[in-house]
C-alpha cells in the first residue's frame, strides 16, 4: 500500500486542520482503490464564506453587524464549519463523516451549507445596520 502526499492545496489545508495534533505522516493518505477528488468536486463555491456578523454594541443595544470577509478568512471559516460538522457527525471513522459531509455540501445539503446559507440569512435580515461597521 503505497502513500501519496496530497497535491491540491485545499485538501492540504483541510487535512492539516483536522490533524489537530497530527503527526506528518497522517498528512497521507492511501490512494490505492479511489482516484483523488478533482479540482473541479473541491469547487469552493458551495462552502465559500464572503459574509459574517460582528457584534457592535451601539447605544444600549448589540446589533449584529453584517461585515464582508476576504477570501483566506472565508476559507478558513468554511474549513472549521465542514470540520465541525463532520465531527457531530454520527461513527466512529472521521474519514468517512468528512467524505461525506464534503459530498452533502457539493450537494447543497449538509450542517456545514446550512449553517452558511444561515448566516448569509442574517446578514441579509440585518442589512440596515451595515453603517455601523
Amino acid at each position: 500500500m503505497e502513500s501519496v502526499q496530497l497535491e491540491h492545496e485545499n485538501v492540504t489545508e483541510l487535512v492539516l486542520v483536522a490533524l489537530r495534533d497530527g503527526v506528518e505522516e497522517g498528512r497521507r493518505f492511501s490512494n490505492e482503490e479511489k482516484d483523488p477528488m478533482t479540482s473541479k468536486e473541491l469547487n469552493e463555491e458551495p462552502y465559500e464564506v464572503k459574509i459574517s456578523l460582528k457584534a457592535r454594541r451601539v447605544g444600549g443595544s448589540t446589533h449584529q453587524v453584517p461585515i464582508e470577509i476576504g477570501s483566506t478568512q472565508g476559507k478558513a471559516l468554511a474549513i472549521r464549519w465542514l470540520l465541525g460538522a463532520s465531527r457531530k457527525r454520527p461513527g466512529r471513522n472521521m474519514a468517512f463523516k468528512l467524505s461525506s459531509e464534503l459530498v452533502d455540501a457539493a450537494k447543497g445539503s449538509g450542517d456545514a451549507i446550512r449553517k452558511k446559507e444561515e448566516t448569509h440569512r442574517m446578514a441579509e435580515a440585518n442589512r440596515a445596520f451595515a453603517h455601523f461597521r
